[in-house]
């Protein structure tokens, strides 16, 4: 069999945060890092998996041997990532009772492009991966696996921002043009607290929120507004209430009143508040609003070309 090769980019939840897993729609980016996987095969009569997985720095981080039959490791590490591909080769399999099923030696080999710790989509860009290479539904598979929204899984495959929303429980979305004239006025800031988006959603599901539909609605409103906005202040605006939504329904605290109280421009905590990115902006010059964080000690600083997906491709929804 010929070698085989996948890829799927990273994403970033811009609004609909925790409301997109009820039906809100939300803006996310595809970003230009993400994950790729190339497969190997050589015939045997004793076939196995083998899985290595390495980082950004081409260090090699995991690396596990499975059989065929059930996909349990040869050797046990007691480690969360072989658990995990055990786990969602068991659910593909499920999916496609042929998968596998040669009498082939089978290599496996992941890169990812940016730091584990970032939260850009590592068990979303694998998953996404992984279901191409099996021919099975990637939404499907996270389903079965990790749960959560989608949103991630429709970055993965997408080339440009894209609208997300969940109608009557199922996936949808497709390509926009935000491609904001200010965008060199929006920047993604790093705040070193890398979240569990599996234990996020959980937590979400299991709270009782009253006027959850009327939140969705404002949610869903708020996104339309930022996906049409033209200039920085009304975006900032837009940046405000939506923050102002969640941090009173969830009784968060925001990452501005948090860290940067006595900044200029507005800060958005993107996916699970409290880790992983905040998105900023900024009227003032690059290095003046990169230093003021660089000061506070956040230093992955980003601007907006260097890590959103904005090509224009036709749309694509599955």
């Amino acid at each position: 069999m010929k070698d085989q090769h996948f890829y799927g980019h990273g994403k970033l939840l811009l609004s609909g945060e925790y409301f997109v897993l009820d039906g809100a729609m939300a803006l996310a980016l595809p970003t230009s890092v993400g994950q790729s996987m190339k497969v190997k095969y050589r015939h045997s009569y004793q076939p196995t998996l083998n899985w290595k997985s390495i980082d950004h720095t081409g260090k090699v981080w995991f690396e596990s041997d499975y059989e065929f039959w059930h996909f349990k490791p040869i050797k046990n590490q007691e480690n969360a990532k072989q658990d995990f591909v055990h786990q969602v080769l068991s659910a593909v399999r499920l999916q496609n009772p042929h998968f596998l099923r040669d009498d082939m030696d089978v290599f496996v080999e992941t890169k990812i492009e940016f730091p584990l710790e970032w939260g850009l989509g590592s068990s979303s860009t694998f998953l996404y991966n992984v279901a191409q290479w099996a021919y099975v539904s990637p939404f499907e598979l996270m389903k079965k696996t990790i749960g959560g929204s989608g949103y991630d899984i429709a970055c993965a495959q997408a080339m440009r921002p894209i609208r997300f929303q969940r109608v009557a429980n199922k996936p949808q979305w497709e390509t926009v043009d935000f491609n904001p004239s200010f965008k060199e006025q929006i920047y993604f800031l790093y705040l070193g607290n890398k979240q569990s988006s599996q234990e996020e959603v959980q937590a979400f599901e299991a709270t009782k929120i009253e006027g959850k539909y009327l939140l969705v609605n404002e949610i869903s409103q708020l996104t339309q507004e930022m996906i049409s906005c033209q200039n920085l202040g009304t975006f900032n605006k837009i940046i405000a209430a939506h923050e102002n939504i969640i941090s009173t329904t969830l009784k968060y605290e925001k990452v501005k009143d948090k860290y940067f109280s006595d900044y200029w421009g507005q800060v958005k905590s993107l996916g699970a508040w409290g880790g992983d990115f905040a998105m900023v902006t900024s009227d003032r010059t690059p290095s003046e609003t990169r230093d003021y964080f660089y000061d506070k000690g956040f230093t992955t600083f980003i601007a907006f070309n260097e890590i959103a997906r904005t090509d224009h491709v036709s749309d694509r929804n599955s």
